[in-house]
């Protein structure tokens, strides 16, 4: 009896413990259950994170071939600007507000010794070729105050002129950011000003002789080296009878006598040759057929080469 009742008792825990077991069996298999729930809950997010990603990945490749598109665009509108700088043959340099170089054109190393290394540094630095001009920073500095333009001309020792001119470097946005200084050769406009200023002084000249010669009491005639007339004043007209429009279709040999035709071709010679003759008595023909005797005054008249390209006479009639 004792041993069936031990029996019972031990048949009656291990049933409790089986029944212990299947509730944590029950309780593992809803804790499993809700594992798998958030496992699927998971991986549903995953799912969908791995759209966004895959979104946002065909956005960054998007923004990255724009982003590629604008580096080519850029760098081709560089490449261009750079030609153009270089093509134009305009020595410029870019300052920032520090007074330090930002960039620099070809043209200017002709100005000023620079090179690529001296991006960066402070343009006091550097030395230009210019004769009697050191104010380039304090004019900088002046333009930047003020934001006003500079302009002047400036010599280099290679006798070479050019028209600096200093502006603010202004951004798309309207903000100064430094300046500009730009060198432009005007060399040739410089020769051309003083070569008119010079012709100007000739032509003032001419017309003052041009008066003389007209106001003239002797005839005064101009001739090429083949004797064809090119210029008669009105003592002339008086003198000989030709009006000057008449005188200027004649060759001077309509005006010498036979007899005397050899020895004036003779003086021409001389003449053509820059020899200087002193005045001599000869004679010339008028319109009417009459020998007038002359008292000649011959001077040769040469180009900026030194070559004889006219003759020019002052001739007087000897009264009898």
């Amino acid at each position: 009896m004792e041993k069936l009742r031990i029996k019972e008792e031990e048949l009656k825990a291990t049933n409790e413990e089986l029944e212990t077991s299947t509730e944590e069996l029950k309780s593992s298999n809803e804790e499993m259950q809700s594992v798998n729930e958030e496992l699927q809950s998971s991986n549903e997010e995953l799912e969908s994170s791995k759209e966004e990603l895959q979104s946002v990945n065909e956005e960054l490749s998007t923004v990255n071939a724009e982003l590629q598109n604008k580096v080519a665009d850029l760098s081709q509108a560089n490449n261009d600007m750079n030609n153009l700088l270089a093509g134009t043959d305009i020595g410029t340099i870019f300052v920032d507000y520090g007074m330090r170089i930002m960039r620099f054109t070809p043209a200017v190393t002709n100005l000023v010794n620079l090179i690529s290394t001296d991006v960066g540094r402070p343009i006091w630095d550097i030395v230009p070729k210019i004769l009697g001009y050191d104010r380039l920073i304090e004019d900088i500095r002046e333009v930047l105050d003020k934001l006003t333009t500079k302009e002047l001309e400036v010599q280099t020792k290679d006798n070479l002129w050019f028209l600096m001119r200093i502006k603010p470097y202004r951004t798309l946005d309207n903000i100064i950011k430094g300046a500009v200084v730009t060198f432009i050769d005007i060399t040739e406009l410089r020769k051309s000003k003083e070569a008119l200023e010079e012709s100007k002084v000739i032509v003032d000249r001419l017309a003052r002789l041009a008066v003389v010669v007209r106001d003239s009491n002797d005839a005064v005639t101009l001739q090429d080296l083949e004797g064809r007339i090119r210029a008669w004043n009105p003592r002339a007209e008086k003198m000989y009878g030709w009006s000057e429009a008449e005188a200027l279709k004649m060759n001077i040999s309509s005006l010498i006598p036979e007899n005397r035709k050899e020895e004036e071709l003779n003086m021409v010679k001389k003449l053509s040759q820059a020899e200087f003759l002193e005045p001599y008595q000869t004679q010339r023909l008028t319109k009417d057929g009459r020998i007038v005797d002359v008292w000649l005054t011959a001077s040769s008249l040469v180009d900026e080469n030194n070559n004889v390209y006219a003759i020019a006479t002052t001739e007087r009639e000897i009264k009898k």
